[in-house]
């Protein structure tokens, strides 16, 4: 078997009479993704693109993403998917790294390619969506690349050790790594997607977060299973809502801000939305706050579900089950975990030498999982910091119950140290959240003479709310060791986030840390 590309090929023949995908009014029926997908795959050969040949997607969620996506894998070549909010130094440096030899993108990225295709010696064809006239210097137009194309297959002999993709990290430190995934891991990471999250034939999926992170295994996952997908390029609270209830949605995906959105929507209108299709809201890319989950059931039923997971082990580390998330009960307490480890994960809590540490006990997730990454491109010490035997060195600290629930304190990167204690981040971050007059929190340590770091809260008050400093110390009081309490506060309109929706704590951080000789006091 090729791998993805007869996985896909099967796919989108038994599924040919049915809608894969959605935009602004715009279909694909699965044949019409099959042709198109297969046109793509000629076009790529005709470059001399196969196996392992890197190819870069750099658009906004659209319905040619979806068949240049689908036509890399009917080629055989490796994606490196970029995300649209990405800046021209990140551009510069995945493209170069990467050594795509194709991008495919569209009008609001090609001037900076051009601007920078000279630094990018490999990169030797520039596709973009959009039509001949508009297309000077080298950008040859999407439909004079692929529409003339013969829609059946490529005779293309792929391996399992292959490179499918090269996902580039959104860390806050640093540039981008790229994680490289084989086309076995991506094999068994949709299956996985489509075992953890009980994929029906009937789906309607609606995702508006950049295919080109998590929302893009949701949909190929989707696409397995004949699932319609309604894409947009943009989140808007109000459509979302309008979506879910008369598009008969029956999963979607968010980030915890969107689900915080739309909740603070439902309330301002006092309406009465009718959600009776919707099965499931998967989230994760974030900590939720503790305090939210039991709104959302109010409003949209017991239909969440958690995932815990990372680029290097794409969404499904593990997973808080929908009947996990009791409002009340014996097991109220498991709202404030990221789940069990999944059907095709271990999970163990370690120590700083590697060794297990006893339940209950903080330390380092590690992750065992078939779809692991291979490797960091090009980096192999930093791959032999994060896979040791096998095992993902996630960079989370967290701890585990008696029943094999994880519990996410903190990024180990995150963590403050104040006056010799441990502080973890998320944990003052939930306290702080309950406080009713505060919207969104996050928190960071910044350089203290005495204590090394001083904890310090940046807060978004809620619309129409008044917030005093004392309230959230008297609040955080309350709730919190003193040595975990903020000892500064911050009230801010609203939080930077990365490009793929994390809020940013390195751009919070770096007032406070640029003069510093280390971020690290």
């Amino acid at each position: 078997m090729d791998e993805l590309k007869s996985l896909f090929a099967n796919a989108l023949v038994k599924f040919k009479d049915r809608t894969a995908v959605v935009f602004k009014g715009e279909s694909l029926s699965y044949d019409e993704l099959r042709k198109g997908a297969n046109r793509v795959a000629r076009a790529l050969n005709r470059e001399g693109i196969g196996p392992n040949t890197p190819v870069a997607l750099l658009m906004s969620n659209c319905l040619e993403y979806v068949i240049a996506f689908m036509g890399n894998i009917q080629a055989g070549a490796t994606t490196i998917p970029m995300n649209d909010k990405l800046g021209e130094a990140e551009i510069l440096h995945i493209l170069k790294d990467s050594g795509a030899k194709v991008i495919i993108t569209d009008s609001h990225f090609v001037t900076i390619v051009q601007k920078i295709k000279d630094q990018l010696p490999d990169l030797r064809k520039i596709v973009a969506l959009m039509p001949d006239d508009l297309c000077r210097d080298g950008v040859q137009s999407w439909a004079s690349f692929q529409s003339q194309q013969a829609d059946d297959a490529v005779g293309v002999n792929v391996q399992p050790e292959d490179k499918a993709v090269i996902v580039y990290t959104g860390g806050t430190t640093g540039l981008p790594k790229g994680v490289v995934h084989s086309q076995r891991n991506l094999v068994l990471n949709y299956f996985s997607h489509m075992i953890e999250l009980n994929l029906q034939d009937d789906e309607k999926i609606l995702l508006t977060t950049p295919l080109p992170h998590s929302a893009g295994f949701v949909m190929a996952a989707g696409l397995l299973k004949g699932a319609t997908h309604f894409i947009d390029d943009q989140f808007d609270p109000k459509v979302v809502l309008q979506k879910l209830e008369n598009e008969a949605i029956t999963v979607t995906f968010m980030v915890p801000t969107m689900i915080y959105r739309l909740l603070d929507v439902v309330k301002s209108e006092e309406r009465d939305y009718q959600f009776r299709s919707l099965r499931t809201i998967l989230y994760g890319a974030a900590p939720i706050t503790s305090v939210r989950p039991k709104q959302g059931i109010d409003v949209f039923g017991q239909v969440f579900m958690q995932l815990y997971g990372q680029t290097e082990a794409p969404n499904f580390i593990t997973r808080l089950r929908k009947e996990d998330h009791m409002i009340d009960g014996p097991h109220e307490h498991r709202l404030k975990s990221c789940g069990q480890p999944v059907l095709m994960a271990q999970v163990k809590i370690i120590d700083e030498k590697g060794n297990e540490v006893p339940v209950g006990e903080a330390g380092e997730i590690a992750a065992l999982t078939p779809y692991n990454m291979v490797e960091y491109y090009k980096q192999p010490e930093k791959t032999k910091e994060t896979l040791k035997e096998g095992w993902l060195c996630t960079g989370d600290i967290g701890k585990m119950d008696e029943e094999g629930y994880i519990y996410l304190l903190d990024r180990k990167k995150d963590m403050i140290i104040s006056g010799g204690f441990n502080v973890y981040t998320t944990e003052v971050e939930n306290a702080i959240q309950k406080h009713p007059g505060v919207s969104q929190v996050a928190v960071i340590g910044i350089p203290h003479s005495d204590w090394g770091e001083a904890i310090m809260a940046i807060v978004v008050p809620k619309e129409g709310k008044t917030v005093t400093k004392a309230s959230i110390f008297e609040h955080s009081a309350k709730l919190l060791s003193k040595y975990k309490r903020p000892k500064e506060i911050v009230f801010v309109d609203h939080l930077p986030v990365t490009p793929y929706g994390k809020i940013d704590k390195k751009a919070l951080r770096k007032p406070y840390w640029e003069n510093a000789e280390r971020e690290i006091n």
